[in-house]
């Protein structure tokens, strides 16, 4: 059988000591090196990766402690275990704080000595373990960073700045493909929650039973199929943030269940009676207009209010500037590609239904399409090239400059609103105070509005 127990240093200058422990070591399935100074241990661990370091606290030249913190500098992975003899406990107490695993008397049983180095080994597998999991989720983060200079943008990033700092829930509203997921990420990237994991789940993908299931997780037996208990998402996100998109669709019957994780941080696993604790940040996301929701009973109001302390709303792609449009475009094409003026014009001029997603998808096919690293008009998707809009529509012609393009957005809004400015700030995703600075700004006369 293969030998999967861990690889061992034993470092100690007694040489007695140090055959007793190799030998036993050995016998007992591990493989063992081992080194009579700190000096040589370390030219030792610079040449092979060791799960464990068994180290004598009195050593002459380099103590226990030097090497403790040497290791732990260079190979935070390896657990060190120390031996210490009469009068040195208060040293050892001391070495746990700056890292060892644990720390035994001498003289050393073996079968103590054994039973900690398991013990350690576990723990030095699971730190290298979670550092990998954490390296393979940074890989597949979303490599798309927000961009966008509109007036509404800015607004969207003040916001983030702003709520980030917060332990309170937030609201993220806007029509599918605008990007909720990554306003959820700035937010959390941005908190002290960032060290913690961001779990992200949607509502809409799941039906209510798996849903159930996957928030509050379910103990063994709890129903058909649940062969071993397991965790859910809430107690996965312990300590950080977890994203609900679609909340809307959140089932009534799991309403209550998540008003009482927001209220207490407390929950039940499906087939539990065991009442747990978490410490979660929330930050949802909506495509429907949860008010409305409310009014027809289909959201409960006091599960609104819980989550709406805040809301961030995202402005659709056709609300945004002709210059966001284009910045979007050329980011996404990435380095090295080129658009001709006809692609970039038709881009400009589309009107984006499915907002920034459709976006990605239009540059992407381009890009595969393309015979060289120019991305020209007939390869954009045949909707963009069938387009054809009303010269009242969403975007302005791009050889306008970028101040008469946000006053006639700001002034189409208004128009389109008949004068409401409250629901214009809201179609241009804005807060109100902002569009009464915009209409100051751009001197946007009443007489303007009227249609």
């Amino acid at each position: 059988m293969t030998n999967l127990k861990p690889d061992l240093l034993i470092v100690d200058d007694d040489q007695e000591l140090r055959d007793g422990l190799v030998a036993y070591l050995v016998d007992h399935g591990h493989r063992v090196s081992q080194s009579d100074c700190g000096e040589a241990a370390l030219e030792a661990i610079g040449s092979h990766s060791f799960a464990v370091a068994v180290v004598d606290m009195v050593m002459p030249g380099m103590s226990g402690i030097e090497l403790l913190e040497k290791i732990k500098e260079d190979n935070p992975d390896t657990e060190v275990i120390l031996l210490t003899g009469q009068g040195t406990i208060e040293h050892a107490v001391e070495a746990m704080k700056l890292g060892a695993y644990d720390f035994l008397s001498k003289p050393v049983r073996m079968k103590q000595l054994e039973t900690v180095i398991a013990k350690a080994s576990e723990s030095a597998t699971m730190r290298k373990e979670n550092r990998q999991l954490r390296a393979i989720i940074q890989r597949g983060a979303p490599k798309h960073r927000m961009i966008g200079e509109s007036p509404a943008m800015l607004e969207v990033f003040r916001l983030i700045e702003r709520a980030a700092p917060s332990e309170k829930p937030i609201l993220i509203q806007g029509e599918s493909g605008t990007g909720k997921e990554l306003v959820a990420r700035s937010l959390h990237d941005a908190s002290c929650r960032a060290e913690k994991p961001m779990v992200v789940i949607n509502c809409a993908a799941l039906p209510e039973p798996l849903l159930e299931s996957e928030l509050f997780g379910h103990e063994k037996g709890a129903f058909t199929g649940a062969a071993t208990s397991k965790q859910g998402l809430f107690e996965v996100a312990d300590g950080g943030t977890l994203f609900i998109d679609e909340i809307g669709e959140l089932a009534p019957a799991l309403q209550p269940k998540l008003l009482r994780v927001l209220e207490d941080g407390s929950l039940r696993r499906v087939g539990s009676l065991k009442e747990r604790q978490v410490d979660v940040r929330i930050i949802a996301a909506t495509n429907r207009d949860l008010a409305k929701e409310v009014e027809a009973k289909r959201f409960r109001e006091d599960l609104f209010y819980r989550i709406n302390i805040m809301t961030i709303v995202l402005p659709p792609l056709r609300a945004r500037t002709v210059d966001d449009v284009l910045l979007l475009a050329n980011h996404f094409a990435g380095a090295g590609w080129e658009f001709e003026p006809e692609c970039h014009d038709a881009i400009a001029k589309y009107s984006w239904p499915g907002n920034v997603r459709q976006l990605i998808n239009a540059i992407e096919r381009a890009k595969i399409l393309a015979d060289d690293e120019i991305l020209r008009k007939e390869n954009l998707p045949p909707e963009i090239l069938d387009d054809h809009q009303s010269p009242d529509a969403s975007v302005v012609a791009p050889d306008i400059d970028l101040a008469s393009l946000t006053r006639a957005r700001v002034v189409q809004a208004l128009q389109h609103e008949n004068g409401n400015k409250l629901r214009a700030a809201k179609a241009l995703g804005v807060s109100r105070r902002s569009l009464y600075r915009l209409i100051e700004k751009y001197h946007v006369d009443p007489s303007e509005v009227a249609t």
